[in-house]
């Protein structure tokens, strides 16, 4: 059985238990904070999470190890058979994670944890957001979902990645992301409506404390 190495809480780590639970794809999830211990480093070269035990060895990366799991099931494509509109797919992936989610996560412990960031790293923060909504809302069709009229990877990665990014803007800039790319706000409403995405947000909730006792060991150790 394939093991699922990270924690509830990780929104790496969701977006591969929602393409389970979407593709029907049995799996032990192993409880693991990111760490360079010599067992983890075994497992995984960089101590980072989500990776994924499989058969044949060790996956990393969100991206990668999704296109794998959509190769092991036909339930719930998550991404297109035509070469042309796969590589659409994949490039509104790309786009999420490298022009959204990871500017946002550079203001992640101000927004949510109450450690300051400096100021000039906030404007480029703010200023890389509003872009990075802005050319999705360019690339996206949002109708209903980001690649047209069928979910796909690109969805799960933007209710994973946008939800925090919208988070830390609302909370530091006091701006609504959503707002820059019509269609983003129903999509969001659509994709939490799912019965998988609510019981994965039940289970982050319950795995929260954890989380929280984890970051103030984490941060009392700097």
């Amino acid at each position: 059985m394939l093991k699922l190495y990270g924690f509830d809480v990780s929104n790496y780590h969701n977006m591969l238990k929602l393409a389970m639970a979407l593709k029907g794809i049995d799996y032990e999830q192993v409880t693991t904070y990111p760490n360079q211990s010599p067992e983890y480093l075994s497992i995984c070269p960089t101590g980072k999470v989500p990776a994924l035990q499989t058969s044949q060895g060790v996956l990393i990366e969100t991206n990668v190890i999704m296109e794998f799991l959509d190769e092991l099931s036909d339930t719930q494509p998550l991404y297109p058979t035509d070469s042309y509109e796969k590589a659409r797919v994949k490039e509104l992936v790309k786009m999420v994670e490298l022009y959204i989610e990871l500017p946002a996560r550079r203001c992640h412990t101000e927004a949510f944890w109450g450690v300051p960031v400096h100021e000039n790293t906030k404007k480029e923060v703010k200023r890389a957001l509003y872009n990075g909504m802005q050319s999705l809302a360019r690339a996206a069709s949002f109708k209903p979902y980001l690649a047209g009229n069928t979910l796909s990877a690109a969805d799960i990665f933007f209710l994973y990645s946008v939800d925090l990014a919208s988070s830390v803007a609302k909370k530091l800039f006091d701006i609504d992301l959503l707002a820059e790319a019509p269609g983003a706000k129903e999509l969001m409403v659509k994709l939490n409506a799912l019965p998988e995405v609510q019981k994965i947000a039940e289970e982050r909730k319950a795995a929260t404390p954890a989380f929280h006792a984890y970051l103030e060991k984490a941060f009392a150790q700097k």
